[in-house]
């Protein structure tokens, strides 16, 4: 600890993602219009601003039209590709039928909205926060939280570079550095490290529904240009996932030739056969999407849990010391499968919170200001609209569910509010065991249309230094050979889409749980699915993971 250096700010955001920038702008802006001064600084754990951020993205600008009004005019990458075509499809094995526009609520429309990389979107964001003077620091990953006496979240420390796999200093050795502020706000996105243990210190989840996930696996493709349609959305449902499981694909017409696709698995599955990946590969080899992507070629690939647990599922946002923004609380919009305007917009309500208590000489306090306008925003209303959706699909099947969830979310919108919330249950506990599961042949890839995992991680340009300390860690490191290999076929060698996990040793009598920490991608799949609770996703140094350059 004396080792380490510290420096102190007024807000440290934890996360360079939309929530934490949009916090960073509005404090800056709320600072610049009080004519103040103001210290803000962000850590970013991936290698660059947008190295770890993915999204399909369709996005509604609806926040950012409240924090940069002009942003249109201003160089903004998002605003290359507005979407012109919304297009539902319901897969079976072999066909398609679309569903009508009419019958789906008008907030489900994407009129008004945009097509392109979120990841983008954070850089040019990042680009607008530094012109107003906040300090950005990628590369650095929060390690730690750090606490005053009383208990009072204090900051956070970064961790320390140079440590070897054994835990020794190598000679390039570097201890992390403190930063100390007034409030630290976490927008670690989904499942984060650190806010993970804010949420259990703090008691945060005592008084809502357990967080639910689903995982993202998503490929950029070139295609045809005779093919490619600026603008054209596209989701589906249905195939190739059975009667125990639910999710959907999207194909997105993006800028430059290039189309965004892929397929969402909620983690509440039940059958531990079932490998995300494959079912992914499996949908793109539906006739209407290998149409799509008929002399077309793969030039990215990326992977990453979704917070779907919507209106039930927000904890208490805030703590003696700092408050949830963002991904890291779950403010998906499930059904409308958009979360990037709520981020931004409760990282914009938190700034003004912390601003208003820094400008009245307070410090780690509870930033109240911000649960009180969340609740009376127009996030809260948006995710209270869709709170049945998820569980009622859930509860009552593909087909019937979305009839029931399709009818409260017309009724919701005209006014008429359901005298119910449904609950949620933790992902975790709906493995079947494997003798009551049925096993699932996978086809093999052909590498032109549907490839493996590990090819798929190469093109995520996911790099970790190899002499480090793993960052999955085991609880208790016999929990998957003794336990879950024989009751679940050992599941982690399914649901991770990067390959990191293995059971080796197998036919020779001797098997062995290996963990391959190099591939991973940062989806926090493992952290969420296990059902042991056994594998803990911690940071690794600073700068490592994927590097994705357009996603």
């Amino acid at each position: 600890m004396s080792e380490r250096e510290s420096m102190p700010y007024d807000v440290v955001i934890v996360g360079a993602g939309p929530a934490g920038l949009s916090a960073a702008i509005r404090l800056k802006q709320l600072a610049n219009e009080a004519g103040s001064e103001l210290s803000v600084c962000i850590l970013e754990k991936g290698s660059e601003v947008g190295a770890h951020i993915l999204s399909g993205a369709v996005i509604d600008p609806k926040s950012l039209d409240e924090l940069l009004p002009t942003w249109r005019d201003d160089g903004c990458p998002l605003a290359q590709t507005p979407v012109t075509e919304n297009i539902h499809w319901h897969l079976s094995a072999k066909h398609k039928s679309s569903m009508p526009n009419f019958m789906i609520p008008p907030f489900m429309n994407n009129k008004g909205t945009y097509t392109g990389s979120l990841g983008n979107l954070c850089r040019w964001l990042a680009g607008k926060a530094e012109e107003l003077g906040v300090e950005i620091f990628p590369g650095f990953a929060a390690a730690e939280i750090l606490f005053n006496d009383d208990g009072s979240v204090k900051g956070v420390a970064t961790g320390d570079m140079g440590v070897a796999r054994d835990g020794e200093h190598k000679p390039d050795y570097q201890p992390g550095l403190e930063l100390h502020a007034r409030y630290t706000l976490f927008g670690e996105g989904c499942r984060g490290h650190l806010s993970k243990q804010v949420m259990r210190m703090f008691d945060l989840r005592k008084d809502c529904d357990p967080q639910i996930y689903g995982l993202g696996i998503k490929e950029l493709w070139d295609i045809d240009p005779a093919k490619h349609v600026p603008g054209r959305v596209i989701h589906t449902q249905g195939w190739p996932l059975g009667e125990d499981a639910d999710g959907g694909g999207f194909l997105y017409h993006q800028a430059d030739g290039q189309v965004a696709l892929g397929f969402v698995t909620w983690l509440n599955y039940s059958n531990p056969y079932l490998s995300p990946f494959e079912e992914m590969q499996r949908w793109k080899t539906h006739p209407a999407i290998a149409e799509i992507l008929a002399g077309a070629k793969r030039v990215s690939y990326g992977a990453r849990a979704i917070s779907d647990g919507g209106f039930q599922s927000v904890p208490k946002l805030v703590f003696p010391g700092g408050a949830l923004i963002g991904d890291s609380a779950g403010f998906l919009n499930v059904p409308r499968i958009k979360g990037t305007h709520t981020a931004m917009k409760s990282g914009m309500m938190a700034a003004e919170a912390a601003f208003e208590a820094v400008k009245a000489d307070r410090s780690a306090d509870e930033l109240t200001a911000y649960p009180a306008a969340y609740e009376s925003s127009w996030v809260y209303k948006e995710l209270r609209m869709v709170r049945n959706t998820a569980p009622l699909v859930k509860k009552f099947g593909d087909e019937w569910g979305t009839i029931f969830a399709g009818m409260t979310m017309w009724a919701e919108y005209l006014g008429i509010r359901m005298p119910f919330t449904m609950h949620h249950h933790p992902d975790h506990e709906s493995l079947v065991h494997a003798s009551q599961a049925k096993p699932i042949a996978y086809p093999k890839p052909d590498g032109v249309l549907t490839f493996d995992r590990l090819s798929s991680v190469f093109l995520s340009n996911t790099n970790h230094e190899e002499d480090q300390p793993c960052h999955l860690t085991l609880k208790d490191p016999d929990i998957p050979i003794d336990y879950n290999l024989p009751v679940y076929a050992e599941p982690a060698q399914r649901y991770c889409p990067a390959g990191v996990y293995e059971v080796v040793g197998l036919e020779e009598g001797t098997p062995r749980f290996q963990i391959n920490a190099q591939n991973c991608v940062h989806c926090k799949t493992c952290d969420i699915k296990d059902p042991t609770q056994n594998i803990n996703w911690v940071v690794p140094e600073g700068g490592g993971g994927p590097n994705y350059p357009n996603m």
